[in-house]
């Protein structure tokens, strides 16, 4: 595997490849992988001639008091990993490479409307990270096909639509969430758990499956909402949101909505987790 902070060398590699009529996929992260990305790493390899991932921990879409600089960076390990998974080039680049005029002087992107709820809602300015940072490595790359986890279904949604409104050439893939054992959605972040919170952090996926059985029983999404939230603070989660929404627009959803999904995100010790389930009624 190739690895390289400088643009100039992933734009002369993909050429490179471009020039003898080969397909190239990418996977974005910003590291300290786990198998939900090396699962993104395999099927890109599946559906293209060679896959590209990068490695940036985005301070863009990092908000005051959140935790940039204690994001786990375990490049060595991630290195090995993606070697493993068939990743041919790698994009580990700094954030003078990326903003050489610093972030109050870079250009960003905006998708208005679906960033500004739920995650983009506690956090503001979040989603304005994430667009501007997987549009400049779309421009950087300029892959066939790019890669996400459906655990951050709203970003997904965000990204989709930003490829479709900027007329982008790129094919949008959302893979199904892996998980632990537990059920626990896998994320970098789960290395923030104690044993024993751990331990209750299946909670969470337990909350929104009981809140899409009780919908499809016809119960009223108020009631299963309480219901739900009432058993995260039992096991130990403050709640941050936990809402019913309408799966392709993210409006609030409608008794005659037949196309759901439910997100939540959660406090349980110094984690912020979230997990969604998207179904049809």
């Amino acid at each position: 595997m190739i690895t390289s902070a400088h643009i100039d060398d992933i734009r002369t590699q993909v050429r490179a490849w471009r020039a003898k009529g080969e397909t190239v996929a990418f996977v974005p992260t910003m590291g300290n992988l786990h198998q939900g990305h090396i699962t993104l790493v395999k099927e890109a390899a599946s559906k293209c001639d060679h896959v590209v991932v990068s490695i940036f921990v985005n301070p863009m879409q990092f908000g005051q008091n959140e935790d940039l600089d204690a994001y786990p960076r375990t490049l060595a390990a991630d290195s090995e990993a993606l070697t493993a998974a068939g990743a041919e080039l790698l994009f580990t680049p700094t954030p003078a490479v990326m903003y050489p005029k610093g972030l109050e002087q870079q250009t960003y992107v905006e998708v208005p409307g679906i960033s500004d709820v739920l995650c983009g809602a506690s956090r503001p300015g979040h989603f304005r990270g994430v667009a501007t940072i997987v549009c400049k490595l779309f421009n950087i790359v300029q892959p066939d096909v790019a890669l996400f986890g459906n655990k951050d279904y709203q970003q997904l949604l965000v990204i989709k639509t930003m490829v479709e409104d900027l007329s982008l050439p790129i094919e949008i893939i959302g893979i199904d969430t892996i998980r632990e054992d537990s059920g626990l959605a896998m994320s970098s972040r789960n290395g923030y758990l104690t044993a024993a919170e751990k331990a209750a952090a299946p909670a969470l996926k337990q909350a929104i499956d009981a809140m899409a059985a009780g919908i499809k029983q016809g119960e009223i999404f108020e009631q299963v909402t309480e219901q739900a939230k009432a058993s995260l603070v039992a096991a130990g989660f403050t709640p941050d949101y936990l809402e019913i929404r309408h799966a392709h627009t993210l409006e609030q959803a409608q008794n005659q909505d037949h196309a759901l999904v439910i997100l939540a995100a959660a406090y349980i010790g110094k984690a912020r987790l979230i997990d969604n389930l998207r179904f049809d009624r």
